[in-house]
């Protein structure tokens, strides 16, 4: 084999199993290795192809592309299948999304009657699409709120048919706003926070970081719900430590963890899953669904849960 083409096999090769070792020990050192670990499931299947082509020109350089697409696949492939579903237990339909500012408040509405939706959370929630979601009928079917309105990306709020108490002081808020509030759900209370921290961009890096490290762990005795833009995925460690907290991605219990929530509406499809429901062990997962809704560069996420 000419030198050049073994170089750039043992280049491929490298790269991708540096890739894997950084996804699986977590060993994310800044903003660009965080953002390319958002990329793992495609990380992935390149590797597996990669050790395909190179089975024919560089066999060892294939073996390491292997070993690297396996180690991913590993991380990658249990979010494909679903877990026990709770039989008992009574129900509670959450729907979050990042409306963008300007999502079609009417299909916003009808997508809620459609899932019959319990507690909605709104991200980059302004005072226009507060008043817009008013008047296409939202508050007949979520009558309580604690909202947290503003304009840009920073507002958010949550929508409840059931009665809203502000929770004050659960965590320490950075980034946008990301209110609190304690919805008294017919089987008991359930705690439900709003998500969005800035995204892990360079000069928000350490920012991102601090805002999820900031979120509550799950706590006894305590349902807790966690709904958002989390501007992180489940192979960004910072994301897998706060799920150390005690918490479960209901799209991953339901073996919808792959299905894509970001960018939508746009030239390219969905390529990578930003936005969650996340549950304590005490909430059982039914089943999830992931919906384009138009007028917003991000999917709404539905989850049926389950009180225990």
């Amino acid at each position: 084999m000419p030198e050049r083409r073994r170089w750039a096999s043992w280049s491929v090769a490298v790269l991708l199993a540096v890739w894997a070792v950084v996804r699986l020990t977590g060993f994310e050192l800044g903003w660009f290795l965080t953002q390319l670990m958002t990329l793992t499931p495609y990380g992935a299947v390149l590797a597996l192809s990669a050790a395909a082509l190179l089975a024919f020109r560089n066999r060892p350089a294939a073996l390491v592309a292997l070993g690297a697409a396996v180690a991913m696949l590993a991380a990658v492939l249990p979010r494909v299948f679903a877990g026990t579903a709770p039989e008992g237990g009574a129900s509670l339909r959450v729907l979050t999304l990042n409306l963008f500012g300007r999502a079609d408040s009417a299909e916003v509405v009808r997508l809620i009657d459609r899932h019959d939706v319990d507690v909605f959370t709104a991200l980059e929630l302004t005072p226009g699409q507060v008043s817009a979601l008013k008047a296409a009928g939202l508050e007949r079917r979520l009558p309580y709120q604690v909202l947290e309105a503003s304009e840009g990306p920073t507002g958010s709020g949550v929508y409840a048919r059931f009665p809203l108490t502000r929770i004050n002081g659960l965590f320490t808020v950075i980034g946008h706003n990301m209110p609190a509030a304690r919805v008294a759900a017919p089987p008991g209370a359930v705690e439900v926070v709003a998500v969005h921290p800035n995204p892990p961009l360079p000069r928000l890096y350490g920012e991102w970081n601090a805002s999820l490290a900031a979120l509550p762990a799950a706590r006894p005795g305590v349902r807790r719900i966690l709904a958002g833009d989390f501007n992180a995925g489940l192979d960004h460690r910072a994301f897998r430590d706060l799920l150390g907290k005690g918490y479960r991605d209901a799209a991953a219990q339901a073996g919808q963890g792959l299905t894509p929530t970001w960018p939508s509406g746009r030239a390219i499809p969905p390529i990578i899953t930003i936005d969650h429901i996340l549950v304590d062990a005490s909430i059982g997962v039914r089943g999830v669904e992931v919906s384009d809704v138009p007028g917003t560069d991000h999917r709404a996420v539905f989850a049926d849960l389950r009180l225990g």
